[in-house]
């Protein structure tokens, strides 16, 4: 029996965007089976671990980037991301630019947020010479102000290789409105992050 949260008209419109914005989606859990899965791959007769190919490497990124990005560990986060990060902005803004504009809107809307959890599914990857994309569903739950909340969406994250290492350049994370939220969400534009979400028009 799935979850559903009370309320959902006045607080989505906030939580939402920044969900679309922060997320790009896996649970604890998830990172922890991938964690557990990659540390059991196959090693060569000398005992080493055999290297992940592409594919493998930034599914891998994936889920630990959205672990962190759960947890709130900033520095792992980054770790993820290139510098000169592109991010579509879910508040029909001007695209976030840079990592350290991406910063500060994610501490911003994750300060309010408890018991967060983001669950990725339907992942599809490729990749192509020193850039690659992947695209997934994603479900999000949490708690804000006490009022439970949730959402649903997909991602499609941009990647390019940079001193051998898979970096996020570009992340476009779109909300999917279904029947319910519809019917329950306010007629009003979503806000921008960091403001409160407007009341419902009659």
């Amino acid at each position: 029996m799935k979850w559903q949260p009370r309320n959902y008209g006045r607080i989505v419109p906030l939580l939402a965007v920044a969900a679309a914005l922060l997320l790009g989606v896996a649970s604890p859990v998830s990172a922890q089976k991938e964690k557990k899965k990659k540390k059991n791959a196959p090693a060569s007769a000398t005992g080493q671990i055999i290297p992940m190919e592409d594919q493998q490497q930034i599914d891998y990124q994936i889920s630990q980037m959205l672990g962190a990005w759960q947890v709130g560990d900033i520095e792992k986060l980054h770790s993820f991301y290139a510098d000169d990060v592109s991010i579509v902005n879910g508040a029909w803004a001007p695209p976030v630019l840079g990592w350290n504009n991406y910063l500060a809107l994610y501490q911003q809307a994750r300060t309010r947020m408890q018991q967060v959890r983001l669950d990725r599914d339907n992942s599809y990857i490729k990749v192509s010479g020193n850039v690659a994309w992947a695209c997934y569903q994603w479900e999000f739950s949490a708690v804000s102000g006490d009022q439970p909340t949730a959402s649903r969406g997909q991602t499609t994250l941009i990647f390019e290789k940079r001193n051998n290492r898979w970096l996020i350049v570009h992340n476009h994370t779109s909300l999917i409105e279904t029947a319910h939220q519809a019917q329950d969400a306010p007629r009003t534009l979503p806000p921008q992050l960091g403001q409160q979400p407007s009341p419902a028009k009659p």
